[in-house]
Parts: structure tokens; C-alpha cells; sequence
């Protein structure tokens, strides 16, 4: 029989578990890791939540699949028949989901079998494991795909537990070591904790269950945590992002891979696996290769955008194992403030003039000198081959994907909420897209 599939989700935890190294306490996720395969340089299509699941989950880029914003907010997909479960289900699989999902404003659109829980949506996401975990106790007698998704490690972060001493917190590497750092940060790691606890829950199920040995787990996250300069970015920080998976085929062993991948990896992957014909949209390459060691790389490079957040702010990037090009589409080129969740280390930057600090349009890093991405090459007539050859990369993919951007100002759907980009908060009220485009005219851009 072929194997299940156990896809577990968190929101904006990026790599920042103890598996990667960072002094999180998240013993469940070291096991899985442990005993499956862990990628070191796994990246989202898109920093922002929708748009990096529906990478994964469709196999493409969020601008091909039609997801450029927020599901909450009116964006959705151009065709829900695009989802993987609809390539599983006709392979014989029953579909089923727990918690959160953020592909559709409803889940009744996307087309599972079976939403599991009772209750309205906070209680089914207040009971996200458990109701994983009942699933697991009596499973159906086909092989199934269940899909379990947490809310955190999402702001608002719950205050510092006694083993999250701010004074021993280290920020993130973009942001400055202060007391409001270290604070947020340990709060941060106490969310983390509960991560690992409800993500433990379910894996403790299946263990019991007796399925794991024939099930596929696949551990991963949207984006970057929510930091400024992580999420809704398109630096490492914002696009790296934690991907372990345990199970049959290879899928063992506590094996660690530097191979560049992406999300839109893991839907051509199953496909291999499992030996269903791979759909005609899928845009990613199948990971096999790394595990069986055929390959030691399966991808030159990989690819990532954003459009919509809150806010209007287009953006893509391609990376390869030693560059990173970032391409700036608007004509604003300060910070957008409301694709920045409230926190204390955004008032910090906020305070010492962040709001106007200027980026370049374009940037070119080096990513074995400056990890960090903190010195723009693009200007440096000694990387203008490279320049020119992350260029041509970058140009190719958004041909090919058919990427909105080429022509200009991408148009949100008029029904969908967007944020002024001016603006200083995701909290502030929204206005309608149609409102946007007029804001646009009214502020002399170029508005479709």
C-alpha cells in the first residue's frame, strides 16, 4: 500500500529550532529530525503565509498559482483543482485537515475529504492535535494525506516561560542584540516550546498508532519568523525555512542535506514516491535524487517573491548556492511598515529612523562572504558578470511563470483588503483593492 502522508505546518518559524543549531528547546522536532532527513537550505516561494503555501501545495510560484496576497484578505487561487489533494485523492487517498490551512478563506473551498473537529473555527485550532491525534487512533482503511497546521509560532507571542530567560536570548542575526531584542526573542522561544508540545502530541500519535513506519512526515514552515528584516523579506532570513521529512523510500537515518530546494519541490516529489503522474503546472523537481544519492544537486538555484502582504510591496529574488539577487518593482523604495507585525524590536528600529531609511532597487550579495546580506554588490563593476548572469536567471524564471510583474503594477482583486503602504501597522484599517488602485492614481503611480 502506499505510504501516508503526515504534512505538519507551522506559522513564521523559519529555521529557528534546535535541529538548525538555535538554542530552542524543541526536543520532538530533534527526534523527528533524528531519525528523518533534515534540509539545510530549503527556501518558501513567497515570505509572506498564503503565498508560501500555496507554493507547496500547488507546486508552483504563488504568481502562477494566483496566489499574490493573503487568503484572509480576498486573495485566492486561480483553480483549487490545482491543490495537491486533488492529485491524491484520484490516486486513492483520503484527504483530511486539522487547524489551519491558509489557502482559502474557507476550508470548504479547497475540498477535503473531511475537516476534523467539531466546533467553530478558534475551537478546531484550539484542538488541532488532538483531533490530529484522533484521526491517527482510527484512520480509514485507504492510505491518507493529513495535513496539520499550528498557529505558531504566530505573533502575538505569549510572555517569556521561566526557561525562556530574556537575559540569555540571542536575537536573530539581522537585528541589534538590546533588551527589547532578547525579550521578544525569548518570547519567541516560549512559543516555539508550545510548537514542539502540540507537534508532539501528533507524532506521539502516530508512533502508537503503529503507522509510522509507513508514513511520510514532512515538518516544515511558511516563512521567516516575524521579525523585522525576517518575514515578508526576501534575505535568507525571510525565506529560509526549517524542512524535515521522516518516513519510507530513504527518508531516515538522521541525514543531514545542503542541496539547494524548495517548497515547490515537495508536490513533484510525492508524485515521484507515490508514482502518480506528475500534473502538467508543477514547476519544481522531485527530491529523490538527493536521497537515493543519485544527485548530490537536483536545482541551480531558487526562487522567491513577494507581491501582496498587508501591503503592496513586489519584490522577487533568485539565489544560488553562492549569490542572491533581489529585485525592488515599486516605486516606494522606504520600508513597508504595515508587512511588519507589531513588536517590540519593531518600535526599537522604529525609534532610531527606520521608517526612513532607503533600499536600492537592486542588490547583489555574496552569500559566502556576507551571510547576512548586508553589503549590495550590484554597483561593484568586479561582480558585473555575475550581476548579469543572476539577472538573466531571475529575467527567465518570471517569463516563463508568466510573472504579473512584467507588466507593470499588479492589480489586486477589488474585493481584496490591502493596506496603505504608507502606513506604520498591519493593524491599521484596510481599504478595499479598487480603493488602492484610486490611491494610486491620486498619488500619480502607475495603477493598471
Amino acid at each position: 500500500m502506499r505510504p501516508n502522508i503526515l504534512y505538519l505546518h507551522s506559522h513564521d518559524t523559519g529555521r529557528h529550532i534546535q535541529p538548525y543549531g538555535h538554542a530552542v528547546h524543541t526536543p520532538n522536532l530533534q527526534r523527528l529530525a533524528d531519525e528523518g532527513v533534515l534540509f539545510r537550505q530549503c527556501f518558501c516561494a513567497g515570505p509572506t503565509c498564503s503565498p508560501s503555501r500555496a507554493g507547496l501545495l500547488t507546486g508552483q510560484s504563488p504568481h502562477t498559482a494566483g496566489m499574490i496576497g493573503l487568503a484572509h484578505r480576498g486573495f485566492r487561487l486561480h483553480d483549487y483543482g490545482q491543490h495537491l489533494i486533488h492529485t491524491l485523492g484520484p490516486a486513492g487517498y483520503y484527504t483530511a485537515l486539522a487547524g489551519v490551512q491558509h489557502v482559502a478563506a474557507s476550508e470548504d473551498t479547497i475540498g477535503y475529504d473531511a475537516v476534523l473537529g467539531a466546533g467553530d473555527r478558534r475551537e478546531r485550532y484550539r484542538r488541532t492535535e488532538h483531533n490530529a491525534a484522533d484521526f491517527l487512533r482510527q484512520p480509514p482503511s485507504q492510505p491518507f494525506f493529513l495535513s496539520v497546521g499550528f498557529e505558531e509560532t504566530h505573533r502575538v507571542y505569549p510572555d517569556p516561560g521561566p526557561e525562556d530567560d530574556p537575559a540569555y536570548c540571542l536575537p536573530p542575526a539581522p537585528l541589534p542584540d538590546d533588551p527589547e531584542t532578547r525579550y521578544d526573542m525569548a518570547a519567541f522561544h516560549t512559543s516555539a516550546r508550545t510548537l514542539d508540545e502540540r507537534m508532539g502530541v501528533v507524532l506521539d500519535a502516530l508512533r502508537d498508532s503503529g503507522l509510522a513506519g509507513n508514513t511520510l512526515v514532512i515538518c516544515t514552515t511558511d516563512h521567516g519568523m516575524a521579525f523585522p528584516r525576517l518575514k515578508c523579506n526576501l534575505q535568507d532570513s525571510g525565506i529560509g525555512v526549517m524542512l524535515i521529512m521522516r518516513g519510507p523510500a530513504g527518508f531516515e537515518g538522521g541525514r543531514v542535506v545542503d542541496s539547494l530546494v524548495s517548497h515547490v519541490d515537495i508536490f513533484p516529489t510525492l508524485c515521484d514516491l507515490l508514482e502518480i503522474e506528475p500534473p502538467p503546472w508543477l514547476q519544481g523537481v522531485s527530491l529523490l535524487p538527493l536521497i537515493t544519492r543519485e544527485k548530490a544537486e537536483v536545482r541551480e538555484e531558487v526562487f522567491s517573491e513577494v507581491t501582496y502582504h498587508a501591503a503592496y510591496e513586489p519584490m522577487r529574488c533568485v539565489r544560488t548556492q553562492r549569490y542572491k539577487l533581489i529585485r525592488r518593482y515599486d516605486e516606494r523604495l522606504r520600508p513597508v511598515l504595515p508587512n511588519c507585525d507589531n513588536s517590540p524590536s519593531k518600535d526599537l528600529l522604529l525609534a532610531h529612523g527606520w521608517a526612513d531609511r532607503r533600499y536600492d532597487r537592486e542588490e547583489l550579495y555574496d552569500l559566502i562572504f556576507d551571510p547576512n546580506e548586508t553589503r549590495n554588490l550590484a554597483a561593484d563593476p568586479a561582480m558585473a558578470t555575475v550581476l548579469a548572469d543572476m539577472r538573466g536567471r531571475l529575467d527567465e524564471w518570471m517569463r516563463r511563470t508568466g510573472d504579473p510583474l512584467l507588466d507593470g503594477f499588479v492589480v489586486p482583486p477589488p474585493d481584496a483588503y490591502v493596506n496603505d503602504p504608507e502606513g506604520l501597522s498591519p493593524q491599521e484599517s484596510p481599504m478595499t483593492g479598487q480603493e488602492f488602485v484610486a490611491l494610486r492614481r491620486e498619488r500619480g503611480y502607475p495603477a493598471g
